[in-house]
Formats: structure tokens, C-alpha cells, sequence
């Protein structure tokens, strides 16, 4: 009898996240165990107990999902648990937390796909701005935008030193080359939108934070990337399906709304949980991993 399929779930916050449970049921994990306020130094005892209670052919149909909001912990989380692995007990191990590495990768292959059809530009190329760049998904977004050559800047509503000093430590995470900037009131948006290639926009949902009189401000602005699916819109005139659409009153800014950018999202995360029971040799999948499968997807 072939043993079932179980996806054990640490979630270091009060709760697991329904959005992800039901993902995992849709990939044919047969049992979803859901564990909460899991902390960083119980990870290595808990990865063993999950490795060394299945045998060699029972780790195969095993793996570990990593959630949380914190995306500094998830990664730290993965990294203990790969410590933790004795060949050939080990499994495979998927870190997304909050939907941060996926939605923001997601979003990053979007925008990269219209940049290179609507404008024949690489990110290196390329200047950009992640709003709402203090969150998971923003922060996220910032490091794979940044690692793929983009400079990019983090903008935090309120505070320049908070957005700077999360940029400072994810350079220090992943050699990225972040920067940060604050835009409280219209006229900082102004100037921070005037020579940008790329805005993105991951801020809180039902907000907007770009109206069409600080966008008619940029000069040289290509393409714009909203996941705000609550309305308005997180930048005004991006609609919901928007992928490669001009922007209203632009010439050639494409533009890609948050459900064209979910669809992306949604079937990288489907592709990643699967990918846990049908490869040969466990995976470990963070922001990366996502980001080429988005690319590989689009």
C-alpha cells in the first residue's frame, strides 16, 4: 500500500492561511497538518521529526510548507530545515509567506514580459518603484525587481529611514541593491515618479496611491503593475484583466491589473506544491524558485 501524501504546514503566526490549505488540497496532498506560532528554534527538531518518521520512500510523498508575514523569517526557517535533512531522509520544503514570493513574482514576470514586448527593454535598463514596498509583497517584489538589474526603490508611506533601513538589511540578505524613499503627500509621489521606468504597486488594498494628476507627471514611465484587486484601483485607470493595456491618458504605458497578475500567481504556486511530490530529489522553494517559474509560465 503506497503511503499518503502529508504537507506538514508551519506557520509562525496565529493562524495558517485558508488561501494556502486549500492550494495544497488542490495538489493532491492527501493530509494537510496545520501547525501555528511554530518559532525559528524549534524548526531543526521539528524537520527531523517530520524526516525520520516516513523512511526513504515514505519522504517522497512528505513536505513542509513555511508561511508566516515575515519574509526574512520564512527564509531563515528554510535554511533550518535544509540544516536539519540527513540523506536520504529529506524533504521538500516550500517558503511563501503571506503569498509574498509568489505574488510577487508573479507581478515582477508580468511587468518583465510587457517591458521586453511593449518597450524591447531589460531590467537592467530599467529604474524602478515598488509603493507600498514595506510589506512582504513589497519587499519581495523590490529584490527580484533588484537582482534582475532593476535599480529599485522601496517607498514607504510615511517613513524614508523605514524604508531604507528594510532595504539595507534585504542587501544584506541577498546582495540585492535596494534603495528606499518615503512618499506621504502628492508632490513627493511627483518627484519620485518623474524618471521611473517601472512602478509597482503592492501597498494596501483599496487605497489609491497613484491618481491620473501624479501620473501625468512621469516622462519616461513603460509599464505599471498593480495587485490591488479592491477597489479603486491602486493606480488610477490600471482595470482588473489590464495585461499589456495602455494606461488611459499615456501613450504606451502597458498596464497590468492585479487579476491578470493572481492568474500568474495562482499557477505558479499550483506548479511549485506539485512539483514537491512528483520530482525524483527534494526542492527548496523561496522568492527564486518562484520567479522562475512565473517566467517559465508566462
Amino acid at each position: 500500500m503506497s503511503k499518503r501524501s502529508v504537507l506538514h504546514m508551519f506557520d509562525p503566526m496565529q493562524n495558517n492561511s485558508p488561501f494556502d490549505i486549500n492550494m495544497a488540497l488542490d495538489c493532491d496532498f492527501d493530509l494537510l497538518i496545520p501547525y501555528s506560532n511554530v518559532k525559528l528554534d524549534s524548526m531543526h527538531r521539528l524537520t527531523q521529526d517530520v524526516i525520520f518518521s516516513r523512511g526513504p520512500k515514505g519522504v517522497k510523498r512528505t513536505g513542509i510548507f513555511l508561511g508566516g508575514r515575515d519574509i526574512g523569517l520564512a527564509v531563515d526557517m528554510l535554511n533550518a530545515c535544509k540544516q536539519a535533512m540527513v540523506p536520504p531522509f529529506e524533504v521538500s520544503v516550500f517558503a511563501d509567506p503571506s503569498g509574498a514570493f509568489t505574488t510577487a513574482a508573479a507581478l515582477v514576470a508580468c511587468v518583465e514580459k510587457e517591458l521586453k514586448a511593449k518597450h524591447k527593454k531589460e531590467f537592467k535598463d530599467c529604474k524602478a518603484l515598488v509603493f507600498g514596498g514595506t510589506g512582504p509583497v513589497g519587499i519581495a517584489t523590490g529584490v527580484i525587481a533588484s537582482l534582475a538589474g532593476a535599480e529599485t526603490i522601496l517607498v514607504d508611506h510615511i517613513s524614508a529611514d523605514t524604508a531604507s533601513g528594510l532595504a539595507a538589511e534585504y542587501n544584506r540578505r541577498f546582495d540585492s541593491t535596494l534603495t528606499g524613499a518615503a512618499a506621504t503627500y502628492d508632490e513627493d509621489k511627483i518627484a519620485l515618479i518623474a524618471d521611473v521606468d517601472i512602478i509597482f504597486c503592492t501597498a494596501k488594498a483599496g487605497i489609491q496611491i497613484l491618481n491620473t494628476e501624479v501620473l501625468s507627471h512621469t516622462q519616461q514611465l513603460k509599464v505599471v503593475g498593480d495587485v490591488n484587486a479592491v477597489p479603486p484601483a491602486g493606480i488610477a485607470g490600471v482595470q482588473m484583466n489590464d495585461f499589456g493595456v495602455i494606461l488611459p491618458d499615456t501613450e504606451n504605458v502597458a498596464s497590468i491589473g492585479p487579476l491578470a497578475i493572481g492568474n500568474v500567481k495562482y499557477k505558479v504556486q499550483h506548479a511549485l506544491l506539485s512539483s514537491m511530490l512528483t520530482g525524483d530529489k527534494p526542492v527548496y522553494i523561496d522568492f527564486r524558485a518562484a520567479f522562475e517559474k512565473a517566467k517559465d509560465i508566462l
